[in-house]
């Protein structure tokens, strides 16, 4: 059963690293920093809102660490290790961090109120976009040498369309968790996981 588990988990990982890159073909250049509007900072924190905070963590490791092994995954075919000493530091940082937040709030949503859920998860994606706006900020600020208020400035183009964004990742987390309840493992069912793993041991 644990195999199981294990496999379904990297299956899970996988599936969402590949979305990321993908995504990475959809890109609009904007702002005075170089920063685009891209859709890879939405699926990352899907990611999490889908798979919670651990496979959601999972996800945004896999993905920096193919960039950079020098893969092509972020927007206009660039490696993360191509952007690493760049500006956008802070934002690849926070593709990490970002989903792992996101999955541990999203995890606390209730299953049986639809609108208690989609709450719950529009709180856990815009807390995601705000720990990637910090971290990114935080990034311009070190590595391009602004001043705060011009670091918080640079990400005022992105906060409508991040904000849509949000939104509609938002209810696709909460289609997806209505169709397959059993993604989000339930407290009894972690419970006797845990009994079960004592056993063998």
């Amino acid at each position: 059963m644990r195999n199981r588990s294990v496999a379904a988990d990297i299956a899970y990982v996988a599936v969402f690293t590949a979305l990321v890159i993908v995504l990475a073909f959809f890109t609009i250049p904007v702002g005075s920093a170089g920063v685009p509007i891209v859709l890879q900072n939405a699926a990352v924190i899907l990611a999490g809102l889908v798979l919670g905070g651990k496979r959601g963590l999972y996800v945004g490791l896999l993905f920096i660490a193919l960039g950079l092994i020098g893969l092509p995954v972020l927007a206009g075919g660039s490696s993360v290790l191509a952007k690493w000493p760049g500006p956008t530091i802070g934002y690849l940082v926070g593709y990490i961090v970002s989903p792992a937040i996101a999955g541990l709030i999203a995890y606390r949503a209730p299953r049986r109120n639809k609108g208690g859920m989609t709450a719950v998860l529009l709180l856990a994606a815009f807390a995601g976009l705000a720990i990637q706006y910090v971290l990114g900020a935080a990034g311009l600020m070190v590595r391009s040498d602004l001043s705060l208020g011009a670091a918080a400035a640079a990400q005022v183009p992105f906060l409508i369309p991040d904000s849509v964004k949000m939104v509609a990742i938002s209810l696709i987390a909460a289609a997806v968790h209505t169709a397959f309840p059993d993604l989000r493992p339930r407290p009894n069912q972690r419970a006797h996981k845990d009994a079960a793993l004592r056993v063998t041991k």
